[in-house]
């Protein structure tokens, strides 16, 4: 299992890579869940970051506009994106998802078919209003995209991923997403406690940001490598 950090600038994304993460996501959450950060950090990150560090990039919690999406997502690409994290907040059902998904993934692969598009969904969504990310699965296969992520949109310090959904339907979104080759992720105000769970679901993926920032502020606190250090050590011993 990989361990993703998001950061909102190089200086988070070397501590990152100090303390030992896999993956780099660059993000502002002061734009939300999945808030866009801009185009010249998301290329300052991957310039600090090693060639065997991937970097992924979230778009943003984004309303059910098709052509917005894909030129968000290919902003993400040409700005050094290895990954292009979709919040698929502003649509409603499994029929709209797979709309602005379709072209966010052509958007992506015409640009560069190595590069990998993710569906993300929000585990809150009957209290947010958007699509269920059980849903993800088939929509991410459907438009070839590579990979689903779950979080929460709602981030208070009062809940986690794990308040909203239970480990049964998480664990169904893990097989249908992995029966079609499909890379899982999850998210959602995680912490150290929560890495055995999140591995015994099979998830690839664990992300986090608000555990390993100071004072467990994830938009006022800053990235700290000794609190990667502990994720990557728990990580290493599973």
């Amino acid at each position: 299992m990989k361990l993703l950090v998001s950061v909102v600038n190089e200086t988070e994304a070397s501590e990152s890579i100090k303390g030992g993460a896999h993956i780099i996501d660059v993000k502002n959450p002061k734009e939300g869940s999945l808030g866009a950060n801009f185009p010249r950090v998301i290329r300052q990150v991957k310039g600090a970051v090693r060639r065997n560090v991937e970097v992924s990039a979230t778009i943003g919690d984004m309303p059910n506009l098709p052509g917005t999406a894909s030129l968000a997502a290919l902003g993400a690409c040409v700005s050094g994106a290895d990954y292009v994290k979709v919040g698929l907040f502003g649509v409603k059902t499994s029929e709209e998802a797979t709309t602005l998904m379709n072209e966010v993934c052509k958007a992506v692969k015409e640009y560069n078919r190595d590069l990998k598009t993710i569906a993300a969904g929000y585990a809150d969504f009957r209290t947010v209003g958007c699509v269920s990310p059980l849903e993800l699965p088939a929509v991410a296969h459907k438009v070839k995209a590579d990979g689903v992520l779950v979080d929460i949109k709602v981030k208070n310090g009062k809940s986690n991923l794990f308040n909203f959904l239970t480990d049964q339907e998480l664990k169904e979104i893990v097989e249908k997403a992995h029966d079609n080759n499909l890379i899982v992720a999850l998210a959602g105000s995680l912490d150290k406690q929560h890495i055995r769970r999140v591995y015994d679901l099979a998830a690839d993926i664990i992300g986090v940001r608000g555990a390993v920032c100071t004072n467990r502020d994830r938009v006022a606190g800053r990235v700290q490598k000794e609190k990667v250090m502990e994720f990557t050590k728990e990580i290493s011993l599973l």
